[in-house]
């Protein structure tokens, strides 16, 4: 399948700067001060897929030291210089992590950059490049959109001009567009379901020690339309196969 990265163009990158963690992706981000106080062992953490910064920037806010985030865009890893020049913001071509240290990060956060990365085997060669940057004891944490969120309308996202998601199997592109900023043009995605992902992750040398589905209670400050009874996320924790 031909694939195109739709996030990395300069449009998409501005957008993106622009986020916060309300909304849906409130969701995405609530839980995982509480993960990771169960389960890291150490400070040192890599947000892979850190697009314009928003996710690094929320891994240094909690205390986690240093903070590395790398990204394959351009675009992406320059705005987030720019949002914040004090940042270890790295660009990894065609997904080169050889420059990072073995063994070297208590925690890796990956948020929504598995959504688009096409491919069983692809997903496979990431997560063993990932696994091997992991201490022994440290733990990888997988966000990532969930398949009911290409089907149904969001607080952050709309998919309703895109019946034909309902259609599509595993691996297939599916379309979703971000209300949450300017840039109207749609996400194209990976749907990649639940059991897609335990394959994966078995295949790779990791087992899941923890999964949420974040709801809604209904007491945050947003309007939610889907979210108090469907999520929208899928987080995995995820430690090296024993």
């Amino acid at each position: 399948m031909n694939f195109v990265n739709c996030y990395d163009n300069a449009t998409r990158a501005d957008a993106y700067s622009t986020l916060e963690f309300a909304n849906t992706y409130h969701l995405a981000f609530r839980d995982l001060p509480e993960i990771f106080r169960a389960h890291v062992k150490g400070l040192a953490a890599l947000d892979f897929g850190c697009g314009t910064g928003r996710s690094t920037r929320f891994l240094r806010g909690i205390g986690l030291h240093p903070v590395v985030g790398v990204d394959i865009s351009e675009k992406m890893v320059f705005r987030a210089r720019e949002i914040d020049p004090q940042g270890d913001y790295r660009i990894i071509p065609e997904d080169d992590m050889s420059a990072l240290p073995a063994e070297g990060f208590s925690l890796i956060q990956s948020a929504f950059t598995f959504d688009n990365v096409p491919g069983m085997e692809t997903k496979v060669r990431l997560f063993r490049d990932l696994r091997a940057l992991l201490t022994p004891e440290g733990i990888l944490v997988n966000i990532v959109s969930a398949p009911e969120i290409y089907w149904n309308e969001w607080s952050s996202f709309s998919t309703r001009d895109f019946p034909e998601n309902r259609d599509a199997g595993p691996g297939d592109p599916v379309k979703i567009i971000t209300t949450d900023f300017h840039d109207s043009s749609p996400a194209v995605d990976i749907l990649w379901p639940h059991e897609s992902y335990v394959d994966v992750y078995a295949r790779s040398g990791l087992e899941v020690i923890e999964m949420r589905k974040p709801l809604a209670t209904g007491d945050e400050p947003y309007r939610w339309v889907s979210e108090t009874s469907i999520a929208p996320w899928s987080i995995y924790t995820l430690r090296r196969s024993r």
